[in-house]
């Protein structure tokens, strides 16, 4: 018989770049359910006369798209998903091409995934270093 779903505390992205605050719409957002997936807007037409292969009643892939602009792309479409699970606050990379820096550390990338616990005031970029979209994990300090 399982045990009773640990509820999830609540937890923020902070923007800390001008791209990272555009993402969210605001300064901080509250992650509203876990697992919470991240990745980059595809949704622009690159060729206009290319119809789009994805179904207008198709559900979202991500719950935060990150909007890159230009030529270059450090955001895979599916990157990340940031999770609860069994008291803890986890990183698990989708399988994306430049992974994700947590506090300096290279998480996933060269599509082969991976995961890291996360604790309050990690810097997550996502796209690794090149990449604009940096953000900073936060919780509320433990009772």
């Amino acid at each position: 018989m399982a045990g009773p779903e640990l509820k999830a505390p609540e937890a923020f992205l902070k923007a800390l770049t001008p791209e990272a605050e555009r993402a969210l719409g605001r300064p901080e957002l509250q992650i509203p359910h876990f697992p919470f997936r991240i990745g980059r807007d595809s949704r622009r037409r690159i060729m206009p006369l290319v119809p789009s292969r994805r179904r207008p009643d198709s559900p979202a892939a991500n719950d935060l798209y990150l909007k890159e602009r230009g030529a270059a792309a450090f955001v895979s479409r599916e990157h990340c998903r940031i999770d609860f699970r069994n008291g803890l606050f986890l990183l698990e990379d989708r399988g994306s091409f430049y992974g994700t820096l947590v506090e300096g550390e290279q998480i996933g990338g060269q599509k082969m995934g991976g995961q890291k616990l996360l604790s309050h005031g990690d810097v997550l970029i996502f796209g690794g270093s090149g990449s604009p979209f940096a953000f900073k994990f936060l919780t509320p300090p433990p009772k």
